[in-house]
């Protein structure tokens, strides 16, 4: 099965600015929306951001919105997530997800990867 490889997380102060990408190395999601989610200790995995197979479309939550924004390569086999403007509580794990049907949304997200931590702290 396969799994994607997140990485580009690590400290940094609030204000900065991290780029997070998003490996797929077996061309698992081509035709497929992909997304990003992140996770806190005791607390559910949160939808982030998604994007479609083609690169065109585009959906954010309401906390990320104009600050994040989400990309893909499908030649470079590469999703990727722009973060600006991090605040302290935008700490998390971050992992991305394919979706298993649709090439728009994604609502039933597989193929997690082991994730990369993102912390904001001054």
């Amino acid at each position: 099965q396969a799994h994607f490889v997140e990485s580009g997380g690590r400290l940094v102060q609030p204000g900065a600015s991290l780029r997070l990408s998003c490996l797929d190395s077996e061309r698992a999601a081509d035709s497929y929306a992909m997304g990003w989610f992140r996770q806190v200790p005791g607390k559910e995995r949160a939808f982030v951001a998604a994007i479609s197979w083609d690169g065109v479309n585009a959906l954010y939550a309401a906390s990320v919105k104009d600050r994040f924004t989400i990309s893909r390569d499908n030649a470079k086999k590469t999703m990727y997530l722009q973060m600006n403007s991090l605040k302290p509580e935008d700490t998390a794990v971050y992992y991305c997800a394919k979706d298993k049907f649709s090439g728009v949304h994604v609502t039933t997200p597989e193929y997690w990867g082991q994730g990369t931590q993102v912390t904001v702290s001054s």
